[in-house]
């Protein structure tokens, strides 16, 4: 019974994505019905599940912290196309729409999945515990990375508005490209260790240490590589293709356009949020912060030279500066996190401020 479970699980994360996949050939550009919304919309769901099942097995065959890596930087790569594709085809409407969704990608991030790991593995095992040195180089390099290029555009005097000129954008956009190399090399290179799992008593948790089946073969890794990448497109084409019907609600609502941005940060960080939370289960909270911090700052940093790249042929404006109730939250986002981190562990209580953090971040999209 077992094995047939276990043969059905395998079977159905190999037809859902490419499934997904034809959905999304067949309804791209099409003006869809509600009926055929809500089918695109369970279809996207079983994508992004396939999706977290084939980055689990990559990251078993790689280990960490590669593994968090590919899905990080898999989910951003696709999510940057998508924000380009969605401002090519707004117009001026959507300046805002990268700042909107990268500040959401932060917020969730850096509250939500951080929050909710936390409060996960409190819950089982009294307190998340995790590597300051990796988690505190993270949120280093968001903190720098989101004034760069979110902060300072809004006191910059030389373009009018909360923008920046040619010349300011371009360093941004090298400082943001830099500075995510650099992470990543000191991440899986310098200091790898400094991103592994760590055991109460303070010692790095190998995979053997809980893992009682081997790593897949190197076949299987290559299949699941091809399905993840198979499921991002498909998670990111699906929600464009739903992202009519939720603009449609949202200006119906008579809500900001920028509830936009979150709901599509929301979708496409699905993957990494189950993935983030079933990592806490298993009491691996650094794989979980890597998750999570890995994603704002890849989201930052792919996602700012890709738009100024963008911005030579697109026609509206590239709006990055926030406002000052967001700057606000930014900077008690840093505070906290950086709070959270220095004592190695957290309880019940610190994922609960992160995610009172991200309530009222959700609170001030809805109601400005």
């Amino acid at each position: 019974m077992i094995r047939k479970l276990r043969a059905a699980s395998a079977r159905w994360t190999l037809v859902v994505p490419v499934a997904a996949f034809v959905v999304l050939v067949l309804t791209w550009h099409e003006d869809l019905p509600g009926w055929v919304v809500g089918v695109v919309a369970l279809f996207l769901i079983g994508a992004v599940l396939a999706a977290v099942h084939h980055a689990e097995v990559i990251a078993h065959w790689t280990g960490e912290p590669f593994g968090s890596l590919v899905l990080a930087v898999a989910v951003t790569v696709i999510e940057v196309a998508l924000i380009v594709t969605l401002m090519a085809d707004g117009g001026d409407k959507s300046a805002t729409l990268a700042r909107d969704t990268v500040f959401a990608a932060v917020m969730i991030t850096c509250n939500g999945i951080t929050g909710l790991s936390i409060i996960v593995a409190a819950l089982r095992y009294r307190t998340a515990v995790f590597n300051a040195e990796g988690t505190g180089t993270a949120l280093a390099c968001i903190a720098t990375l989101a004034t760069l290029s979110m902060v300072l555009p809004t006191f910059t005097t030389s373009t009018p508005g909360p923008q920046f000129s040619t010349t300011q954008l371009g360093y941004a956009a090298t400082a943001s490209l830099v500075v995510y190399g650099l992470f990543v090399t000191t991440q899986t290179l310098r200091h790898r260790d400094y991103f592994l799992p760590v055991t109460p008593e303070g010692r790095i948790r190998r995979d053997e240490d809980d893992d009682h089946v081997g790593p897949p073969t190197l076949r299987a890794a290559g299949v699941s590589l091809l399905l993840l990448a198979v499921a991002l497109v498909s998670v990111v084409g699906l929600a464009k293709g739903v992202s009519p019907t939720i603009e449609s609600v949202v200006d119906d609502a008579g809500l900001p356009h920028a509830v936009v941005g979150v709901v599509i940060a929301i979708l496409v960080l699905l993957p990494e949020t189950i993935a983030a939370l079933r990592s806490a289960v298993r009491n691996r909270v650094q794989t979980s912060l890597n998750l999570a911090l890995g994603s704002a700052l890849a989201s930052i940093g792919l996602t700012i030279p890709a738009v100024a790249i963008a911005s030579t042929w697109l026609s509206g404006p590239l709006v990055l500066g926030l406002a000052p109730s967001h700057m606000v939250l930014l900077t008690l986002t840093v505070v906290l996190g950086t709070l959270t981190v220095i004592p190695r562990r957290a309880t019940l209580l610190q994922g609960a401020l992160h995610l009172g953090v991200l309530a009222e971040f959700m609170v001030l999209a809805v109601n400005p």
